[in-house]
């Protein structure tokens, strides 16, 4: 029987030989053939990190939400439920028609959407950004430019929270996907301007144990001459 995951491995391997990197997504949600137990990575829930931050956390700013790469939706939905207006996007047009098909009554924006070619009125459009392991399967250029991209889509005063395979510097760099390392991860602040609010080193609950990192970084509010800073917390 087929690994699913050196299946993967290859398709992402023939689709950069190819000169398209990020072309794999669309074909992998499309193998799938609408059933969501064919994603195997998907845990079909949404993440417990950002349940557990979403519940001791009032909503930020004026509720506006997205999810980069959003897969089969759980992220999103459960942002909808604490209150968000959300748009959620994936490159893969087959992983938005699984969403809609999944939750057909559902309140979120599900769209095809491009990280490095959004809208101009998602540019720093959102009160709260979540990240679940999309900078972590990208390569090369692609990688590079995913973080600040990211960032950018965070409103001033709003946050990005960022759930991710961690690493220690240097370790498994021929990975799939490839971790990140604290340097890296660190780019939020060192290269976008956005300012730590926390930090968790944690393992999951396979066997055995994955590293993992789940953080949040804010941009400031912008303030007037003279004007207070902001002093509200919200992270």
């Amino acid at each position: 029987m087929t690994d699913p995951k050196q299946a993967t491995r290859d398709l992402a391997a023939r689709y950069a030989a190819a000169g398209d990197p990020n072309g794999w997504f669309d074909e992998f949600y499309a193998r799938a053939d609408g059933d969501i137990h064919r994603v195997y990575w998907a845990d079909l829930a949404p993440n417990p990190h950002l349940v557990a931050w979403l519940e001791s956390h009032a909503p930020v700013g004026g509720r506006r939400a997205a999810v980069v790469g959003c897969g089969l939706g759980d992220d999103a939905e459960v942002l909808a439920r604490h209150g968000y207006h959300v748009t959620a996007f994936d490159i893969s047009a087959a992983a938005v028609g699984m969403c809609r098909e999944r939750y057909p009554d559902s309140s979120v924006r599900y769209v095809e959407g491009d990280l490095f070619d959004p809208p101009a009125d998602w540019r720093q459009g959102f009160d709260l950004v979540f990240e679940c392991n999309t900078i972590q399967i990208l390569v090369d250029e692609a990688r590079e430019r995913s973080l600040p991209a990211i960032a950018d889509l965070v409103a001033p005063g709003g946050v990005v929270l960022v759930s991710c395979r961690g690493r220690e510097a240097g370790e498994k760099e021929d990975a799939f996907p490839v971790p990140l390392d604290r340097r890296e991860i660190g780019r939020f602040v060192t290269e976008a301007g956005l300012v730590e609010r926390s930090f968790l080193a944690h393992d999951d609950t396979q066997d055995p144990p994955v590293p993992h990192f789940f953080a949040v970084y804010r941009r400031e509010p912008v303030t007037t001459t003279g004007a207070a800073p902001a002093r509200r917390r919200i992270a």
